[in-house]
């Protein structure tokens, strides 16, 4: 469970390059489930890319956390061109955790460093240390506040102890999953109702792509 409304900084700039002559692959999971498989609706979202060294970066920065049992959580930021979200930020905020929440803290410096870089908050990033690999009700609803404002936002669960799915790449479905959480007012762990059409609340992500020479920086604010 991770809880963001919506990191002195060290900086880290790895896979030197362009976006444009990167070598471009489509996310792939481990395969699709009855609660939240690929998506079955029209894809009308833009495209997002993102280096899988950014996720294994933030895998290790989160050991420590991670082998005590602790979230930790972060958010992504990118930049748009032509059409396509790149990723280029993670930022890693002041935060307070347990083995299954994450509260995140001054949160004005995580939107000081978006808004410097004119970054969209494309999505968030958090740790299940001791859990599977799935989205809590108060994942959905932390990610309802970015989905609302970016349709193509997407949530990264990483999950180290899952032997099926050691990450996922989620987000609601749209408009079922949006309207579920839009008409939501209860707090804390709790069931969601099933949509009424039928699908799920969410899902994987299929317009998430890795870049293999996407250059990126990491500010962890802790």
């Amino acid at each position: 469970m991770v809880t963001l409304s919506f990191p002195s900084p060290s900086i880290s700039f790895v896979e030197s390059g362009t976006c444009k002559s990167s070598h471009v692959s489509r996310v792939l999971v481990s395969g699709p489930d009855k609660n939240h498989g690929e998506s079955s609706e029209p894809n009308i979202l833009r495209d997002v890319h993102i280096s899988e060294r950014l996720l294994e970066d933030f895998t290790e920065l989160a050991r420590e956390n991670t082998e005590k049992d602790l979230e930790t959580c972060g958010t992504l930021a990118a930049f748009l061109e032509r059409g396509i979200f790149y990723v280029t930020t993670l930022i890693i905020p002041k935060q307070e955790s347990t083995s299954n929440s994450c509260q995140a803290m001054n949160e004005v410096e995580v939107f000081s460093i978006q808004n410097e870089r004119e970054l969209y908050p494309v999505g968030w990033i958090h740790t299940h240390p001791s859990q599977g690999c799935f989205m809590s009700s108060v994942d959905l609803h932390t990610h309802y506040s970015y989905q609302v404002m970016v349709p193509e936002a997407f949530a990264i669960v990483v999950a180290p102890t899952d032997t099926a799915r050691s990450y996922g790449i989620f987000k609601l479905t749209d408009p079922a999953g949006m309207e579920v959480l839009r008409g939501c007012s209860e707090t804390g762990f709790h069931l969601h109702k099933e949509p009424e059409d039928g699908n799920p609340v969410y899902e994987h992500c299929s317009n998430v792509y890795k870049n293999s020479n996407l250059r990126f920086e990491i500010f962890d604010l802790r």
